[in-house]
């Protein structure tokens, strides 16, 4: 699989104005993705804001779920995630993302943001894989 990362937010749109996600396959049910936080993404508290790590975890893991579903569209059925660490600016957010099962409508797969080998958010979710003309 890609043995480099790649820049996936290249239209403009949400993720590229908040600065965009690294991202590459490393093999056929797993992924990864980073970010750097930079203080847009920091709330009142000079930490990482929970809704930028969601929004990072969604694009990350959703990207994911549609590269194993051949680059069919996918979109986000349910997303489950647990705030456990902090991070703060500067600090560069890596996404590991498993599938865990795959059907011929669903993605079934579990993330974990980390920075520094600690473990700022996990997720488990379900993504809808959508039917192409």
């Amino acid at each position: 699989m890609s043995k480099d990362f790649e820049q996936i937010s290249i239209k403009p749109g949400f993720m590229k104005h908040n600065g965009g996600i690294l991202f590459k396959n490393v093999s056929e049910t797993e992924y990864e993705f980073k970010s750097t936080i930079n203080e847009n993404h920091l709330n009142a508290a000079g930490i990482t804001h929970g809704g930028y790590l969601s929004a990072l975890v969604d694009a990350g893991a959703g990207t994911a779920a549609h590269r194993s579903a051949q680059n069919a569209p996918c979109v986000t059925i349910s997303l489950d995630l647990k705030f456990i660490g902090a991070s703060k600016l500067g600090d560069v957010i890596n996404g590991y993302v498993k599938i865990l099962k795959k059907t011929k409508t669903l993605v079934f797969l579990f993330c974990e943001l980390k920075s520094d080998d600690k473990i700022i958010t996990s997720a488990s979710g379900v993504w809808k894989i959508l039917k192409t003309k």
